[in-house]
């Protein structure tokens, strides 16, 4: 009877502790869709949460930090800057502009789209992925 017991609250806390772990990652996995994903079936996800990844295209960023208004087109992760411009999607944020936003950076912007802009509640900016040596080194 004890054996049994111990044995079905050792069960139990198993199963607890893989439940907290499913729920856990589930929650925190970091899902997103590209733009050249996003583009195509952008009618789908109107008025949805959404969490795009893309680039910041240059000439595109329009920042006030008297109204902490923050204005940019979120182009292709893949997009050159001796291409032109590819299409991309207008992208409007108020707050705190994130550290190392700026023209050309990758991003993770979450937030929903009407069809025809994204009005992001999160901007998330990734680290450079490599490094590129000053000017003379």
């Amino acid at each position: 009877m004890k054996k049994s017991k111990f044995l079905l609250g050792g069960l139990l806390i198993v199963g607890a502790v893989s439940y907290l772990m499913y729920t856990g990652i589930r929650e925190t996995s970091t899902y997103y869709l590209t733009i050249e994903e996003f583009l195509p079936q952008r009618e789908t996800f109107t008025h949805a949460s959404i969490r795009l990844a893309g680039r910041v295209q240059h000439g595109s960023v329009q920042w006030d930090p008297k109204t902490l208004r923050l204005r940019f087109v979120l182009g292709p992760l893949a997009q050159r800057e001796d291409t032109p411009q590819a299409v991309g999607i207008p992208v409007q944020y108020h707050g705190i502009l994130p550290d190392m936003f700026a023209a050309g950076r990758d991003v993770i912007v979450e937030g929903r789209s009407d069809g025809t802009i994204l009005t992001a509640t999160t901007v998330m900016t990734s680290c450079p992925s490599k490094y590129e040596a000053a000017a003379g080194d």
